[in-house]
């Protein structure tokens, strides 16, 4: 039979040891990729965590006879599916260490190897946590949820955090069940995903038959109320959309080893001023049947504030009543006076060529933009410098500011991966409600890889969960504008070099998750926790 089959299966992994423990793990890890973008194969989680919940059963026997021995065996099992799980998701990083070979090759195994390998210790402390208020019981599907839920938070806030492919983005790729992150918000999904996932281990563990058919039971009703739940919310009509307003996209596709060479800049601003005049339609064109042109993130060679030439070109290709919003980097003269600060930065641009509005990035990624102040030194003397190619890198900006464009409603902007963070795109001082949000973003570091599809996944979930449209302008793809409920109205794929025409999608009214952050998710960790502690009190484990 099919169950004495999956039970000899979960034995066979329970009573695992060393290596082939080990290599299980991470297999079982490198499986959960699959259910991330830009795959979004649900069944690949269910498979992994259910193997994941077997390992934790089996750590009582394989760290039988020493001190905290299962503690540290569930542990290791963690470190060993983490690195799996962050090695198969990531390992497109190594794309960026090749763009400029010479200089950074020789330290492609510090991100492809070395992160997920940093990584991997969030989800040991996450499959200890769980171990921690185990028992042999059903209920310890919520002691992983609540594990490996509060380890993906921590993921997502130490250490300037890193919440890429959290596990609630097996939940967040599918219109209809994404609906869920306007009430929960990402850090909710997951702990929701994990549960959902990890049910059907009990199938081949329980003793009873309720015990093994009811977990699984539960979350197949939980699956199809997420899925109902979204079907209801998603309105059948298209989103209205803001009278007067009329977005242009410009995306250009450069290499990234041209983008920043200097000796470009000719061809890379006839290149931008070409694409954004382009005719799309007998409706559109040009520019001047427009209100407002997009570029992207980074767009210039050169400080975009500080050329006067550089903004008479657009003045030129500008109507009066047009506006460019644009990502560009920015120096300021320091207060001491012994150099400058770099900004990462979006522009608002007049039809006179006249910056009137800067926004600067708060959230910047370490390594890539700047190298950690503990770090520095060390890692400067052993030839490892950051990729972009500004004198001692970004500078982060201490607040979080909206961003004003004439005819546009309050901009919550943010730029490439600020649009993974739940919650972060709002302003420090918020005082009104953003209309919409903004993510300039350069991925042409990672070619065509996940890493685009991956990025543009998480930034999309951010509309779900704020009720805001979002408007996505790409170096190299994806570009996009998308209303408050996820749908993608309109886009440009990876690799391709063109413009994309819309109206801006009014928002929604704030959703729970706007309202009150991630309120829910620690209810959701606390309900838990409470259930594995008194499972495990009830069974004297």
């Amino acid at each position: 039979m099919i169950i004495d089959k999956l039970q000899d299966l979960a034995h066979g992994i329970i009573l695992s040891w060393g290596w082939r423990r080990a290599a299980l793990a991470m297999a079982a890890g490198a499986v959960a990729a699959l259910a991330m973008p830009p795959f979004g194969f649900f069944p690949a989680l269910i498979v992994s965590l259910v193997i994941a919940i077997w390992l934790i059963d089996g750590a009582g026997g394989a760290g039988a006879g020493r001190r905290f021995g299962p503690l540290r065996a569930a542990a290791s099992a963690g470190w060993f599916w983490g690195f799996g799980y962050c090695l198969a998701g990531l390992w497109w990083l190594g794309a960026a260490f090749l763009v400029e070979a010479e200089r950074f090759a020789w330290a492609m195994p510090l991100g492809v190897i070395g992160l997920p390998a940093a990584l991997a210790f969030f989800y040991a402390f996450g499959f200890l946590a769980a171990r921690l208020v185990w028992s042999a019981g059903p209920w310890r599907i919520l002691a992983l949820a609540f594990g490996l839920g509060l380890a993906e938070w921590l993921r997502g806030h130490l250490f300037t955090g890193f919440p890429w492919n959290s596990l609630g983005m097996a939940l967040g790729q599918q219109l209809w069940p994404m609906q869920i992150a306007a009430l929960i918000g990402l850090w909710g999904m997951t702990v929701l995903a994990v549960a959902i996932a990890a049910a059907p281990a009990t199938i081949a563990t329980a003793a009873r038959p309720a015990g093994r058919w009811i977990p699984a039971g539960a979350a197949l009703v939980a699956m199809i109320a997420v899925t109902g739940y979204g079907a209801m919310r998603v309105p059948a009509s298209p989103s209205p959309l803001v009278a007067g307003v009329q977005l242009r996209i410009m995306q250009p596709d450069l290499p990234q080893d041209e983008k920043f060479n200097p000796a470009n800049r000719e061809e890379i601003m006839e290149r931008y001023l070409r694409l954004s005049d382009r005719a799309t339609s007998p409706q559109t064109s040009g520019v001047a049947d427009v209100t407002h042109l997009i570029w992207p993130e980074s767009a210039f060679p050169f400080l975009l504030h500080n050329d006067r030439r550089a903004l008479a070109q657009i003045a030129a290709l500008l109507p009066s009543d047009v506006t460019l919003i644009t990502g560009a980097a920015r120096a300021e003269e320091r207060l001491r006076g012994d150099g400058h600060d770099f900004f990462n930065s979006i522009h608002v641009v007049a039809g006179d060529g006249s910056i009137r509005a800067t926004y600067d990035k708060v959230h910047l990624v370490p390594f890539g933009e700047y190298l950690p102040s503990l770090f520095d030194g060390s890692l400067r003397a052993l030839g490892l410098r950051e990729f972009i190619q500004v004198p001692g890198g970004f500078t982060a900006a201490t607040r979080r500011r909206m961003l004003e464009a004439p005819g546009l409603p309050p901009i919550a902007a943010g730029i490439c991966y600020e649009a993974i963070f739940p919650g972060a795109m709002r302003a420090d001082d918020e005082t009104r409600r953003a209309g919409m949000i903004l993510n300039v973003t350069n991925d042409a570091w990672f070619g065509d890889t996940p890493g685009p599809r991956q990025h543009f996944a998480q930034a999309r979930l951010r509309a779900v969960e704020e009720g805001l449209p979002l408007v996505r302008a790409a170096n190299s793809g994806i570009s996009a504008v998308i209303d408050p409920y996820g749908r993608i109205l309109s886009s440009l794929d990876v690799n391709i070099a063109g413009v994309l025409d819309s109206g801006l999608p009014e928002q929604h009214a704030p959703t729970i998750f706007a309202r009150f952050g991630n309120g829910i998710f620690w209810l959701q960790l606390l309900l838990c926790l409470l259930a594995s502690l008194t499972a495990r009190r009830i069974a004297g484990t």
